[in-house]
């Protein structure tokens, strides 16, 4: 993500992670994972991954683009991963290390603060959409990736760049172009699947969510910085639910 993110994007990926922060502070640190998680992948989605990259414990996981640090927090409770965040919000990555433990560095996807062939698995997780340069990402992934290295991707795809009604600061790539893109920064493209075949989330991982919304109403509801944060996330909910938008998981290796 550029330094020239948009104010709405700021909104609903930095401010936002203050506030959940502070609900979860509230409401107890069984919440934490449910609530970090939202908008990145569902449980079903993260196992996935997990099994697909091959992480188990004490695997070295970089996630790029980490926001609060749910899913890394995730993958290093259910498969014993070595996690650190990188996020280019500094209130995101406040929130990953006070509210999870999670370590989290503030970095640019195009200048990633990590050496060349340092970690085995990278996730990225909803990301490519939110950035125009999509190969000079995926090109800081493949080198931060050792050779042989695993990468996790959640892809938000549509058919066309910006539909109606997009979330500011997206711009959707094709599942064909992300499959090129891949290719073309030296990832092998192993498996994938849609988000929309996955089994939903179980009811008590809803229902912590659901409480912690309902928290983030009650404490910011009539300040406008939400109402705009909720509107991006409505947006793109909008477009997933009548499939103008489909998530893809995919999981490549890098040559």
């Amino acid at each position: 993500m550029s330094e020239d993110v948009p104010e709405r994007m700021e909104l609903e990926f930095d401010t936002v992670a203050r506030w959940t922060r502070d609900a979860v502070a509230e409401l107890g640190p069984e919440h934490a994972v449910p609530a970090a998680c939202r908008g990145s992948a569902s449980p079903a989605g993260l196992d996935w991954l997990v099994r697909a990259c091959g992480l188990r414990d004490g695997t070295r996981l970089a996630d790029v683009g980490g926001g609060v640090g749910g899913p890394a927090a995730y993958a290093r409770a259910s498969a014993g991963a070595v996690p650190v965040v990188v996020d280019p919000m500094p209130d995101a990555c406040a929130a990953a290390t006070g509210m999870l433990g999670v370590p989290a560095v503030v970095g640019d996807g195009a200048r990633l603060p990590l050496a060349t062939g340092s970690v085995p698995v990278c996730w990225c997780l909803g990301v490519l959409c939110t950035v125009e340069d999509k190969a000079a990402l995926l090109d800081e992934l493949h080198r931060v990736l050792a050779p042989g290295g695993a990468l996790g991707l959640l892809v938000f795809t549509a058919d066309t760049e910006r539909p109606a009604g997009a979330p500011d600061g997206n711009h959707f790539p094709t599942a064909a172009r992300t499959r090129t893109l891949l290719a073309g920064s030296g990832f092998d493209l192993v498996r994938e699947r849609t988000t929309g075949t996955l089994p939903p989330a179980p009811a008590d991982w809803q229902e912590k969510i659901a409480e912690v919304e309902g928290v983030l109403t009650r404490v910011h509801g009539d300040d406008p910085r939400f109402a705009a944060a909720e509107d991006q996330s409505a947006r793109i909910g909008r477009l997933i639910g009548d499939g103008t938008v489909v998530g893809y998981l995919m999981h490549a290796t890098a040559r």
